[in-house]
């Protein structure tokens, strides 16, 4: 088994009415029931808006330390799904899944080890 990232990829700017935004929560729990079931969960969970960060940089020696976000952009991170999967084709599967479920682009990305058992 590998581990294989999902990122959602969000839009910059206002979220969804509350009615569509309650609509993607209940199919997300079904969806993340669904990897539960078939023992892929590993991990899953939203994140705050990147103006929330702080971005760290090596520099002569030091840290420095800014507000981030570390890049602007059209779209952000806004949340993830660590699973584990057989292959690629798996976890492009529970990325089909996770696209349904979030509206949202989804991107698919192995880890560079294997899971353990």
């Amino acid at each position: 088994m590998k581990y294989y990232l999902l990122s959602v990829m969000q839009p910059v700017g206002e979220p969804p009415a509350p009615e569509i935004l309650a609509e993607i929560g209940r199919n997300l729990d079904v969806f993340h029931r669904e990897l539960r079931e078939a023992g892929a969960w590993v991990f899953a969970g939203g994140l705050h808006g990147p103006e929330s960060s702080t971005v760290l940089r090596p520099r002569d020696g030091d840290v420095l330390v800014t507000d981030g976000p570390y890049a602007e952009g059209k779209e952000m991170l806004g949340g993830i799904c660590l699973i584990k999967a057989p292959d690629l084709d798996a976890a492009l599967d529970w990325g089909r899944k996770a696209a349904l479920a979030t509206t949202l682009p989804i991107e698919v990305r192995p880890f560079m080890h294997e899971a353990e058992a």
